[in-house]
């Protein structure tokens, strides 16, 4: 994951601290947006694999701390459910300043709730997924009820979440009642993801069928049947991520690229900009990039990697192919391989430049139970492997244009 710490100012100026997680393999092409539960924070495993999974299908995502919380300045105890919105907002537009407006929001139990409401002032948003949200946002105060009746008298007071103490002042109270979902829903106007768990002991799926029944379409609902609030369970955040990457990429404004074709085995496309190359090897499609110190975005391995790679692939390869032959127990092959180059020495002739010569270090690691004198067999086949003798081989490269 290539994740870059940021951060923007609140309405009040205090800095909100972010994380922006891009795709390791290509400039995004939409940006997300994702609001965390009540009391959460961005650094949250399931929100980390959800982001990991958007990542994955090239949307960006920026998670940050609402005021107050994880790593974020301000005080706590003057935040309440419309603050957050409006930290939401300021992050969507810290994105269309610095990045690209959010066209996916995404919302995890209050979260959920928040983002619905903030999409109605971000005309950029195309799409909204929900996860575990409250219908009614002062279902919130039943995570403290028995400390309700001092607030409300008293004006102020310290409560307890998950093993966290937290000032909770009545202004929140009167704010998350006075929210109604109901007309935001109606009113939404974007292509909206619902996606609750039956088991849900903190917001009862009830909410998910409320939600449901006030929105218009285009709205989906996916049950994560045995899943808890917090998706503790990896598989479950994992599970949610791919669903929410692969639902909303149907609503979003996707790049078209002209599909690679050749007559031969293998055909490399460059554009006007960077080292990024696509590759396709028969219907294998593959990125070829150069490392950031020397002008790449590193979104894939360097050619000279790709051929390390190759020559360790066929090394393996081709010592397994021998072992079963033979019928010996051969288990595993890893080849480590390192490429670099050095100037060649005891030239033949003193007077000519030093030249380079180009090193392929291979290290083998066998597995299985074999004897001495298999081992040193199976080394002098790797010297063998058809991809090692070309590299040792006259190599000539014929170069047309077409």
């Amino acid at each position: 994951m290539n994740a870059k710490k940021v951060q923007f100012q609140n309405k009040d100026g205090a800095l909100i601290a972010a994380r922006l997680e891009l795709p390791v393999n290509q400039h995004p092409h939409t940006f997300a947006l994702f609001a965390h539960c009540f009391t959460c924070g961005k650094n949250l495993t399931a929100v980390r694999n959800i982001a990991r999974a958007l990542n994955m299908q090239g949307i960006a995502v920026l998670r940050f701390d609402f005021t107050g919380l994880g790593e974020s300045e301000g005080d706590f105890s003057d935040t309440n459910f419309s603050s957050n919105i409006e930290d939401l907002i300021e992050a969507a537009q810290f994105l269309e300043k610095e990045y690209q407006a959010p066209a996916l929001l995404v919302g995890h139990s209050l979260g959920g709730s928040a983002v619905i409401c903030a999409a109605m002032q971000l005309p950029a948003v195309k799409a909204v997924a929900t996860i575990g949200a409250p219908f009614d946002p002062k279902h919130v105060q039943d995570l403290f009820s028995k400390n309700i009746e001092m607030i409300e008298q008293d004006g102020v007071a310290e409560v307890t979440i998950q093993g966290r103490t937290f000032t909770v002042k009545k202004q929140f109270l009167e704010d998350i009642r006075a929210q109604s979902l109901t007309e935001k829903l109606a009113h939404l106007d974007r292509a909206l993801l619902i996606l609750h768990s039956p088991q849900d002991t903190i917001v009862s799926i009830d909410d998910a069928a409320k939600i449901y029944a006030a929105a218009r379409h285009p709205k989906s609902y996916v049950s994560l049947d045995g899943a808890d609030h917090l998706l503790s369970n990896k598989n479950d955040s994992h599970y949610v991520g791919n669903i929410i990457a692969n639902w909303s990429l149907r609503y979003m404004d996707l790049p078209e690229k002209e599909t690679l074709n050749t007559d031969k085995e293998v055909v490399a496309r460059l554009g006007n900009k960077g080292y990024t190359t696509e590759i396709m090897a028969r219907h294998h499609g593959l990125i070829a990039d150069e490392p950031e110190d020397v002008g790449g975005n590193d979104f894939g391995p360097s050619p000279y990697e790709l051929v390390t790679a190759g020559l360790g692939a066929c090394t393996a390869m081709t010592l397994q192919m021998y072992a079963h032959r033979k019928n010996w127990d051969l288990k595993s092959v890893q080849v480590h391989l390192e490429h670099y180059k050095d100037y060649m020495k005891d030239m033949a002739d003193g007077e000519e430049p030093a030249g380079k010569i180009d090193y392929f270090e291979r290290i083998i690691e066998l597995k299985g139970d074999l004897d001495d004198a298999q081992r040193a067999r199976l080394l002098e086949i790797a010297n063998r492997c058809p991809v090692h003798r070309s590299l040792t081989e006259e190599i000539r490269v014929v170069t047309n244009l077409k």
